[in-house]
């Protein structure tokens, strides 16, 4: 309980819980769709907003989070509209965002301190103004996901189902990666550009397992998020190592512990 005694480590609890709640929901849609390398392709190129607000002067997830909307929409509309592979897509857009924030952190002069947090994540560095915005975007993809609930649901399991009941699928498939987008800029701060990935689906992916419920699913990610996100602050702190890499360490160890579990659920069944 020391810990609460920090300003700092107030704030990074918070953040954890916020970010918990948008990648446990938005998480899900991912896994149930299938989607992860395109999420990955979205977060990496997350790096080219952060050069840019690098190179202008500004706090880089101002810049980062109309960046990465239209990189998401920009890959949405190649991979729907083309007939270029959704793979190749994934590949180009993930190197011209890299390169794109490379170039714009060359061109900025001077030194830039913070940018080993925004590669690999560091909560304890989040400051005020960051979980107010965290708190707005949070509110977004929640609107979004109320609102949209049942055709995200349907476009998630049978895009060509949905589409002969008249549904606007191409549509709501640039929602849902914007909605993706934005989760990816609230997770920059606590696993970085390189680890998001993970924990944009691994809670979801346990959460999977145990259930068949999308709202379930949801729900149930969000609190393995969490306790994944805490655990690892606190064992962080305690070990005075990186939290981000901690917490994604923990996260997969969960992971295996319940893929562990799940199989022997399916053992016990198959031996009555």
């Amino acid at each position: 309980m020391d810990i609460l005694n920090y300003e700092f480590m107030r704030n990074a609890i918070l953040a954890a819980v916020l970010a918990s709640v948008a990648c446990g929901i938005i998480g899900s849609y991912v896994v149930v769709k299938k989607i992860v390398s395109i999420s990955g392709s979205i977060a990496h190129s997350a790096f080219g907003g952060i050069g840019l607000g690098y190179f202008l002067g500004l706090n880089p997830i101002i810049t980062v989070v109309p960046f990465t909307l239209c990189f998401a929409l920009g890959m949405g509309v190649i991979t729907k509209r083309t007939r270029l592979s959704p793979d190749t897509a994934i590949g180009i857009f993930w190197a011209v965002g890299m390169a794109i924030g490379i170039i714009f952190i060359n061109l900025t002069p001077g030194y830039v301190p913070d940018l080993f947090s925004y590669l690999f994540g560091n909560i304890l560095t989040v400051p005020r103004a960051d979980i107010l915005m965290m708190v707005v975007l949070d509110f977004i993809i929640l609107i979004f996901v109320f609102s949209l609930y049942k055709e995200f649901l349907a476009i998630s399991f049978d895009e060509e189902y949905s589409a002969t009941l008249g549904m606007p699928v191409e549509r709501l498939y640039y929602i849902l990666l914007c909605l993706i987008a934005l989760t990816v800029v609230l997770l920059i701060k606590i696993a970085g550009i390189i680890l998001v990935i993970a924990l944009l689906t691994i809670p979801a992916a346990i959460a999977k397992q145990h259930t068949s419920d999308l709202k379930g699913m949801m729900l149930l990610s969000v609190g393995i998020g969490v306790v994944f996100m805490l655990g690892g602050l606190w064992l962080s702190y305690l070990l005075d190592i990186a939290s981000g890499a901690t917490i994604i360490i923990l996260s997969t160890l969960g992971f295996i512990v319940s893929s562990w579990c799940r199989m022997l659920k399916i053992g016990k069944t198959h031996k009555k």
